[in-house]
């Protein structure tokens, strides 16, 4: 049987898909990264905002277009909220709520009277034929906090955490296979271990001293969960210095409106720690423009204090009611227009924030993953540093999946990527696939 998995929104979801690759390639099974070669589709759906609604009705929509024959399984957080809806969908085969995610394989299986085959097929084709070079790896799911514009907690229900054995099989698993990245997720990572007695310092613990995979990143975690000796961690230089921290707005008070448990003076400390601990930290973030009530002098509140932080890469969010939400029924509700410039102004300061960012890095030698060439005449690979910049080159000696040391001669004319001119290199990691 012939599988194509899509994903919309997070990473989360995009780490579901790899785990459910996996169970079904080791039951015989083949992955397709083009869904119109596929017997069934799984699509995991987004409901972050009511954009995300529409997309993954769209795409649902595409997919049944594109390959009519397929059988089509949805799931994810639009499906959990829109169950109804969604099964009367045109080309919906079948929906399978974010409780039920754990048994998707076998409900799938059950459901279309699917056979499985004796042959068991290597991981990496649900990986790399995909086209992913870093494995995100889903160590909880829920979240027991209810800001006021997130739909996502009450999408994906109470927190829960895997096992630590689990995670290191599955850790040890992906890099056997030739994985040299794996990225840490779940909906609230940083509430790793809460219904366990475990943490994220310990889970880190436990995969530092018992994997040997070259790169550990860090995706999205809550700044207040961060104890004072977190940092202390990144001296294992496996461990990459990223990290997200969302602070979706810069004033105190619009923070409690969103019912965050994180002030500016709060986060600040975090920040500072992060660059202590390790130079040229990389922090990143989220933020929303136009929060219901937000007045001028809170939004230039704002935009001070993204400058004064700094930050490498900013995800920045027109605030838009979502059904469900308590903020979609604050008074106060800011105009599309005013909501449209202050999204815009705080892109123009983050696209410049980026490039002083990048500055910091010319003329040094770093090692380098290198995940993908490009098709284009000059041969010219993408890859990342351990800080997370996009690093351009066009030295025909790259190969994919491979870390090598490389000078970091300029920005791109974008200014979103560093640039390698030179082809100054030191193979440091080869890894077949």
């Amino acid at each position: 049987m012939n599988i194509n998995f899509q994903a919309l929104g997070c990473r989360l979801n995009e780490a579901e898909l790899e785990l459910w690759a996996s169970q079904f390639l080791k039951l015989g099974h083949q992955v397709t990264s083009d869904c119109r070669d596929a017997e069934v589709v799984i699509f995991n759906s987004c409901t972050v905002t009511s954009e995300a609604d529409r997309k993954s009705r769209r795409q649902i929509n595409r997919l049944h277009r594109q390959n009519p024959a397929a059988k089509l399984v949805v799931t994810g957080c639009h499906a959990s909220l829109n169950t109804q809806a969604v099964k009367e969908y045109l080309g919906v085969d079948l929906v399978i709520a974010n409780e039920d995610k754990e048994d998707l394989v076998d409900q799938t299986i059950e459901h279309f009277g699917i056979s499985n085959d004796d042959v068991v097929r290597p991981i990496e084709n649900s990986l790399f034929l995909r086209g992913r070079h870093r494995a995100f790896i889903k160590v909880q799911d829920g979240c027991r906090y209810r800001c006021t514009y997130c739909i996502v907690t009450i999408a994906r229900g109470q927190e829960r955490s895997r096992g630590v054995d689990e995670i290191i099989t599955e850790i040890n698993f992906v890099h056997a296979s030739g994985v040299q990245e794996i990225a840490i997720t779940g909906v609230h990572v940083g509430g790793y271990g809460s219904d366990t007695g475990s943490s994220l310092y310990i889970l880190l613990s436990e995969i530092l001293s018992r994997t040997s995979i070259p790169r550990i990143r860090l995706a999205s975690v809550e700044p207040w969960d961060l104890a004072d000796n977190f940092f202390q961690l990144f001296n294992d230089p496996r461990l990459m210095p990223h990290i997200h921290l969302p602070i979706q707005s810069g004033c105190d008070s619009v923070l409690r409106r969103m019912s965050r448990r994180c002030r500016t003076a709060e986060f600040t400390d975090v920040v500072e720690k992060a660059r202590r601990a390790v130079p040229l930290f990389n922090i990143t973030t989220d933020l929303i423009a136009g929060f219901p009530g937000e007045t001028d002098k809170e939004w230039q509140q704002t935009m001070a204090y993204i400058e004064s932080v700094g930050f490498g890469h900013m995800h920045i969010f027109t605030f838009s009611p979502r059904n469900g939400t308590k903020a979609a029924t604050l008074l106060d509700q800011i105009d599309k227009k005013i909501k449209k410039a202050r999204s815009q102004q705080m892109h123009e300061l983050a696209a410049e924030l980026k490039k002083r960012e990048l500055r910091r890095h010319i003329g040094k030698s770093v090692p380098v993953l290198w995940e993908q060439s490009m098709s284009t005449d000059d041969n010219q690979w993408i890859g990342y540093t351990p800080h997370y910049h996009r690093v351009k080159s066009s030295d025909h000696r790259l190969q994919s999946s491979t870390i090598s040391a490389i000078r970091l001669d300029g920005i791109s004319a974008d200014g979103l990527s560093l640039v390698n001119q030179s082809g100054q290199r030191s193979v440091i990691a080869e890894l077949p696939l």
